[in-house]
């Protein structure tokens, strides 16, 4: 299973689009964007999300990538109630660590 830092370079590369095009929709250096693909500096959330728009995908896509959750037909409220669930932290945290793996679940903790 590939981890959540490959898939971004795959459809990245897939769709044609730089790292200096990440970058830049992220509002840092081309570099400092390497790192973060390249696992050598944490990936959060919020990056995640930015990362996310700049490809036009919604997170959840890049996360089951190849497979396609969030169907482009479908209005955010929609997307938002399937996607929200309301459980305490620790639950969270177990929900997260099976859905994910526990190698993209550790990418995306927030440092």
């Amino acid at each position: 299973m590939k981890t959540i830092l490959e898939k971004i370079k795959d459809i990245r590369t897939q769709k044609g689009v730089s790292q200096d095009f990440i970058a830049e929709k992220l509002k840092i250096e081309q570099p400092s964007y390497g790192l973060i693909e390249n696992g050598k500096r944490k990936l959060k959330y919020s990056t995640l999300e930015q990362i996310a728009l700049a490809l036009d995908m919604h997170v959840i896509d890049i996360i089951t990538y190849p497979d396609v959750y969030v169907k482009r037909s479908q209005s955010q409220h929609e997307i938002n109630a399937t996607l929200t669930i309301q459980l305490n932290e620790k639950k969270r945290e177990e929900v997260l660590k099976i859905v994910l793996g526990d190698e993209n679940y550790k990418v995306l903790q927030h440092g």
